[in-house]
């Protein structure tokens, strides 16, 4: 295989491109409407006498350029609501409005192309493609949007500078976590939605990764929408909910944030 051959057509017998923009959505930069706001949302499981609620009447709105995290034990729900924030899940009953547009509403096509222009996705797994170096992984994202952030530059940034062409398992858990936030930020979306990033890493890793989500944050004035189970990570939060049995049960507004490195647990 060239080494000029570019990550587009690395991925060739790997899945169909068609298939892998499918599951890797693109971002737009600031076309994104200002708010999310969450209506009286349901979502259930099953059906008949097997039938579970796992979202009881949720409403929410999310401000442009927070930092929110969605605080719950598992099993409360928080995982499926933010899944359905982000239209990777549809809900029961109930709408997620972004600015003027209910994504509820919209067609699997339509609701693809919505989640490629506005969003950006980190999971506890990173989700890195092994035939790919972490430049490919990052460029992957980058190539599929109009408005893309410089992939060297945020490299650079997370300090994985002299790793641009290693390939995800030379790569440590920590470092393969920052790959998967560059390449979600490549894509210059208006909204990361983070699920448990720190879950799989240890102690310092993972206060690394949230400094690292603080300084997106702050520095290039992405809203963040973050979910763990684990209670110190939302005071570094300017806002947190509490989830609690498909409800949310408290939201409270952080004046004193912490930084990550202040934290104990």
């Amino acid at each position: 295989m060239s080494n000029n051959e570019s990550p587009r057509s690395k991925l060739r017998g790997i899945w169909t491109m068609q298939n892998y923009l499918e599951d890797l959505p693109q971002g737009t930069g600031n076309s994104c409407p200002s708010m999310i706001r969450v209506e009286n949302l349901n979502k259930f499981f099953g059906d008949k006498e097997n039938r579970v609620q796992v979202l009881k009447d949720i409403n929410l709105e999310i401000q442009k350029g927070e930092f929110l995290v969605i605080l719950g034990e598992s099993g409360g729900g928080k995982s499926t609501l933010l899944n359905i924030i982000g239209g990777l899940d549809s809900a029961s009953s109930g709408s997620v409005i972004w600015g003027d547009t209910d994504i509820s509403k919209l067609s699997e096509k339509m609701l693809t192309e919505f989640r490629r222009k506005h969003m950006g996705f980190v999971f506890q797994h990173y989700n890195l493609i092994p035939t790919l170096t972490t430049i490919e992984n990052i460029e992957v994202a980058a190539e599929l949007t109009s408005s893309p952030l410089n992939s060297e530059e945020l490299i650079l940034k997370v300090g994985l500078a002299g790793k641009e062409n290693s390939f995800p398992a030379k790569l440590s858990g920590g470092e393969q976590q920052r790959v998967s936030i560059c390449r979600a930020l490549s894509k210059n979306p208006d909204v990361i939605f983070c699920d448990e990033p720190t879950g799989a890493l240890d102690f310092e890793t993972g206060l690394k990764i949230l400094e690292l989500l603080v300084e997106m944050n702050t520095e290039y004035r992405k809203t963040i929408v973050l979910i763990t189970h684990n209670q110190p990570i939302a005071e570094i939060a300017s806002r947190f909910i509490r989830v609690r049995s498909g409800r949310i049960i408290e939201i409270k507004e952080n004046d004193n944030r912490k930084k990550p490195r202040d934290l104990a647990w």
